[in-house]
């Protein structure tokens, strides 16, 4: 019986290819790099005696720092809350058709971004000199009351200006004015990314500019506030430091500060502030990272390209 000849119309296999991997030396050199200076960080950290670290620890959870950062929070939230609510007034009055109206949240807007806030808050802690008394009432009820030949006045509410701006009231209100002009711009973008055509559609069906602006706008633009709203807050936690200014001495810095001082432990105190913010400003973080994964489902879920070629691939080889 003949041999079979070979099948010379089937292509021969292709030959093995000794791939060889990329060679990265700048990555082995900027890991030896970081390396050595990270370890040169911890011994310093660890053989100096300059931070006296048994004495920072004795004082940085002491009762009046514990105060301090519990006042600390407090501020934050307080003017971060109160920040929000006028900074999104101020952002419907600047998209407002009406130019007064748009023209005066503007100033707002120009005058307190423009500020630095340790100016302002020391200014704020000053105006207690400006009137001795803040009175509320019928504007001009004087020049009325003389017209009428009348005495007396329409004033219903006399306040101290040296007790309201003192203290915590003082810092408060410096931080909200200035929070309320930077939410206001992040408020009118995040309302500028919703489809136009939604609000027209609802004040087709009869709903008010206000309504409309509560049920439907607002909550789609939360997924564009929300990230540099948490910059935001973070930023507030940082700033409450500059209350030295006012100042307000339950507060962490101040409390750190005074230790140090007292002490004459400087360098340790001052860790242990930098430890502090460090803690509280990472819990902020981590709430942010959750507020920001609610508000965004249903946004960038949408099956790319790529994506698909491979879940069609993938079905394909399964279906063999």
């Amino acid at each position: 019986m003949a041999a079979e000849a070979p099948d010379t119309t089937r292509p021969a296999p292709p030959e093995h290819i000794a791939a060889v991997p990329v060679r990265h030396p700048g990555r082995w050199i900027a890991t030896a790099v970081i390396a050595v200076l990270v370890a040169m960080f911890v011994h310093m950290l660890v053989t100096n005696p300059v931070f006296q670290w048994d004495f920072m620890l004795d004082n940085m959870f002491s009762a009046p720092v514990l105060r301090g950062a519990r006042t600390t929070l407090l501020m934050t939230v307080l003017a971060m809350a109160l920040g929000v609510l006028l900074g999104i007034v101020l952002a419907v009055m600047r998209l407002s058709p009406n130019p007064v109206v748009s023209g005066a949240a503007w100033t707002y807007i120009w005058f307190f971004r423009a500020i630095p806030r340790i100016v302002l808050l020391f200014f704020v802690a000053n105006l207690g000199a400006l009137y001795g008394t803040y009175e509320f009432g019928i504007p001009f009820d004087q020049q009325i009351m003389g017209w009428l030949g009348l005495s007396g006045d329409m004033r219903f509410l006399g306040l101290d200006g040296n007790q309201i701006f003192a203290g915590f009231t003082a810092g408060l209100l410096g931080l909200v004015l200035s929070e309320g002009a930077y939410m206001a711009e992040i408020v009118r973008a995040g309302i500028q990314s919703v489809d136009p055509g939604q609000v027209e559609a609802a004040s087709a069906l009869g709903m008010s500019r206000g309504k409309a602006m509560r049920r439907i706008v607002l909550p789609q633009a939360m997924r564009v506030i929300i990230p540099p709203t948490g910059n935001e807050t973070i930023a507030m936690l940082k700033d409450t430091s500059l209350l030295i200014a006012v100042p307000v001495s339950t507060e962490l810095n101040f409390q750190l500060r005074a230790i140090g001082s007292r002490t004459f432990q400087i360098i340790p105190m001052a860790v242990a502030s930098i430890l502090w913010y460090l803690a509280l400003a990472s819990l902020l973080m981590i709430g942010q990272h959750f507020l920001e994964k609610r508000f965004s489902r249903g946004f960038g879920s949408r099956e790319t390209r790529a994506q698909r070629a491979a879940r069609e691939a993938r079905e394909v080889g399964s279906s063999k």
